[in-house]
Parts: C-alpha cells; structure tokens; sequence
C-alpha cells in the first residue's frame, strides 16, 4: 500500500469526501411535507405547541401553578446552590485577570437564572450587549429574550422574527446571541422542553381539583330536607327551598309550624373522594419527575432511603442544567477574548461541593483506635482539605518496612505500651486457629506494603470481609507486627 500504508485517494473522491453535506432538508424527498410553508423557516416541533396552536407562553403559564412553580425553583436552587471558579488552563495570566474582573461586573446570578431558562423551554436565546471599557469591547449585560421571537431556519441557524423581515425573518450577527438549548438535534434544534412534559398533567390536576371541588360542595355538607304536607302549592314549596338555602348560609331559618327540617349526611363517599385524591397525587408525582426525575422528596409516603436515592436523579439533571449553563458562559468568555487578546481563553466551570464520606470517617477512627497513624497528606487527599488547614505538629514521619529507621522513630517513652500483653488476651479470646490464618495474611500483607503510611489501607482491602470490630482486632495485630519487625530489624543493626 502506497504512502507508508496510507490509502491513495483519487482527487474526485477527496473532493467528494470534503465536500458540503448531502442529506439535507432542501434535497432529501418529503421533507418538510405537511408542514404547508417554506422549509427557510422551520416549525418548532414540539408537540404540545402544535397541538394546541399556540406559543410558549402556555409554558409561562404553567409556572404559576404552585408544584410546577415549586419544582423549578427547586431545580434552580440546586445549581445555584453549586461552587463556581474561573480556571486559567491555558491562557495567559493577564487574560485570566481580565476575564474575572469582568464577569464580576457582570450580574452573573441573573445570567445563571435565564440560561437554566433553557432546559424549562428547549432553547432560551440571550442577547450580549457590548461596549467599550478601558479599550476593551467586553459584554456589559446578558439580556434573556423570549424564545417565540426567534426561529430556525433550514441550516439550523438562529433568525429574530421581526417586523420589517416579514415571515422569514432576520439572521441574527454573530457574537450577538447566546444560545443555550437542551438537547438540541439537526431534526430538532429547537431542543426539548421538560415544560412540555407537565402540561396535560398539569392541565388534568387542575380539571380534578375542578370536579373534587363540586364534589366536596355536594358530597361534603349535609343535606337539608324540607318536608311539607302534600296539600302545600309550588309557591310555598319554592319558599320553603329559598329558607333552606338561606339556612346553609346564615344557619337560621323560619318556616311554617306545620312543616319540618331534617339533616342528612352523605354516607359511604369517602372511597369515591379518596379516588380523586389519588388521581391528583399521581398528577403531582408526574410533574415532579418531569422536572426533578423523582417524586421521591415530593411525597409524603417514602422514606429515608428512598429520598436519598431519588436525590441521587435529581444531582445528575442539576449537572446537566449547569453544563448548559456553563456552556453559555464559555461561549461568552471565548468571544470576549477572541475579540480584545486571542489565544486561548480560560474555562468557566460549576461543581458540587462533596459532603464528607460518613463511611470512611468511620473507618478511619476506628483505624485510629486500633494504633493507626495518618499522615498531613492523607487527610488532604481522603478528605479534600486544603493546604494549611492541617496544623504541622500534625505531620507523623513514617518510616519505610524493611529500612532501618532513624533512633528516634523507634524510641519510646517510658508509658509505651506494652504489645504482647495487648495481643495475648485477643489470641486466646479469638481462637488459635482463626488467629494463625489472620497472622499468616497480616504478615503477607506486612512484607508487600511499601511504608507503614500505606497499611491501613492495604490491609482494609485484605480483610474487607470482617465486620468493624473484627477489622480493629486485625488492624491491632498487624500493627503490632509491623511495630515488633521495626524493632527487631533495629536491634540487628545494633
């Protein structure tokens, strides 16, 4: 094969491989039929939206409902609940300096709040306003638009419907719109809208709340029975009826000594009201999965468990949303640059702040108990910690198995414990047998790890079978050992 295994193509087939895209709305057969307009610009496909024949503004609509409301300032909450920094990677200090003065002038909570706009509707166009400050032309507002404004044209390129542009029309300039969108396709760059998805729930509950509120007025109150003698007209009937409804009213009435009021309660409804509370209930937890994917921390019936694992759904949609947000303000941050210093710009990122592992502090302290000494680097690296939170007195010198350690490693106090008397009661309790195979492990694992920093873990990883007290009793022998070994290699070397 020609060119050091390379294939040679011919200048026609490189042509064609590099060429413009083929399948295209303007060339595949059938698209865009039964839409009934120039495919220049294309409909937004979202189904609730033609359905209904009607804008985003239904959407708006939606939020004034108070779960849906509550569910998406919930989800906005969680992003803006995450930590933010600016990382220099690549670019030049100046440039990093500059960018961070900048987006601290800018309202970055409002610009936040209308990119997470993008996932509730599908797309949310966000204008940049420019000017010049210091020299420099640098975004001085991020305005949100309202996204019906806008259309798509044939190559997926963002158009504002004006006025003077009649239906086609105006390609937006470039560097002038911010576009955050949600999974956005070249069949669908108008992305997908999670608002779309509680519509008709939202829309169903509220009927049920119409039909459970007529039932309630019916079925709820007791009734009241007007009996009169049969030889009473129509009109000291309908008289009788004006009393009983001015009664359920005032609860005072006057009616004729030869006629009678009875009370009447409606029973055996309460299956037929609980049907209604049930269908409601299940309105709301579809919603809440629309837009927190789970009902878990929504409901009343769960529990602990299940609260924390739906949580779980919830932290990967609240990534997904501060991606996009994240996206949005690169984007800004890559045309500012682009446009005052070039090179590379520096990359805006979120993230949520770990919560301190319950079960590894556990462990850890019962590794202390046990004889267990951890390094400065350790606790930075196990739990996050930054440099200089640790006092130095903190720092232990570990000296490595195997290496004969300085005189003052091993040097002990005159209280120092006394080992064997430590590990005889625990072989007897525990049984020879068992502890013969610990001993026979421990020491595998003793002459395997490197220093006795890295033991700990090396030996949680050995017995990862035993319960946490059993594990203490193992770590206190290996311990031991190590301890002994250390002296024993010292008074040979003596």
């Amino acid at each position: 094969m020609p060119n050091g295994g390379f294939h040679a193509f011919s200048e026609s087939a490189s042509k064609a491989l590099t060429g413009p895209a083929v399948a295209t709305r303007r060339t595949a057969a059938g698209a865009g039929s039964g839409f009934g307009f120039d495919l220049s610009v294309l409909p937004n496909p979202d189904p609730v939206l033609r359905k209904l024949g009607k804008s985003m503004q239904v959407y708006r609509d939606l939020r004034t409902d108070p779960h849906v409301g509550g569910c998406v300032r919930r989800r906005k909450a969680a992003v803006r609940a995450m930590k933010s920094d600016l990382n220099r990677g690549q670019a030049k200090s100046r440039v990093a300096k500059s960018v961070q003065s900048l987006l601290a002038d800018l309202d970055m909570g409002g610009l936040l709040g209308e990119a997470l706009d993008a996932p509730l509707y599908g797309y949310q166009p966000l204008e940049v306003m420019w000017g010049r400050v210091g020299g420099l032309i640098v975004p001085v507002d991020v305005v949100g638009k309202p996204p019906e404004w806008f259309a798509f044209d044939a190559e997926n390129r963002l158009r504002f419907m004006s006025r003077e542009a009649g239906r086609l029309g105006e390609l937006v300039e470039d560097r002038k719109f911010l576009l955050p969108c949600q999974d956005p396709s070249y069949e669908n760059p108008y992305g997908q809208a999670d608002l779309a998805r509680t519509f008709w729930a939202t829309k169903f509950k509220q009927g049920g709340m119409d039909f459970w509120f007529r039932f309630l007025e019916k079925y709820g109150t007791p009734w009241l029975v007007g009996k009169q003698p049969r030889s009473s007209d129509d009109q000291a009937t309908e008289r009788l009826l004006d009393m009983l409804e001015a009664m359920i009213q005032d609860a005072v009435a006057v009616i004729p000594d030869d006629s009678s009021i009875s009370i009447v309660e409606a029973a055996g409804k309460a299956g037929s009201a609980e049907v209604y509370r049930e269908f409601l209930t299940h309105m709301r937890s579809e919603v809440s999965i629309a837009l927190l994917g789970q009902n878990q921390t929504t409901e009343a019936e769960t529990n602990h468990a299940s609260a924390t694992a739906g949580q779980d759904v919830t932290d990967d949609i609240r990534d997904a949303d501060a991606g996009i947000a994240c996206a949005a303000i690169n984007q800004l941050i890559a045309w500012t640059v682009d446009l005052n210093w070039g090179g590379e710009p520096p990359l805006y990122s979120m993230w949520a702040e770990d919560e301190v592992n319950q079960v590894m502090a556990e462990r850890d302290e019962n590794l202390a108990k046990a004889g267990a000494r951890f390094t400065p680097q350790y606790f930075t690296r196990a739990y996050k910690l930054q440099d200089g939170d640790l006092l130095p007195s903190a720092a232990v010198p570990i000296a490595p198995l195997g290496q004969p350690p300085a005189a003052v490693a091993f040097s002990e106090p005159q209280d120092a414990p006394d080992y064997a008397a430590t590990v005889a009661p625990m072989l007897a309790t525990v049984g020879q047998p068992i502890v013969d195979a610990w001993v026979t492990r421990i020491r595998s694992v003793v002459h395997r790890t490197a220093s006795l920093a890295e033991l700990p873990n090396a030996l949680v990883a050995e017995f990862a079978e035993l319960d946490d007290d059993r594990l203490v009793q193992a770590m206190t022998l290996a311990l031991s050992c190590a301890q002994l070994a250390g002296r024993a290699e010292v008074a040979d070397g003596e």
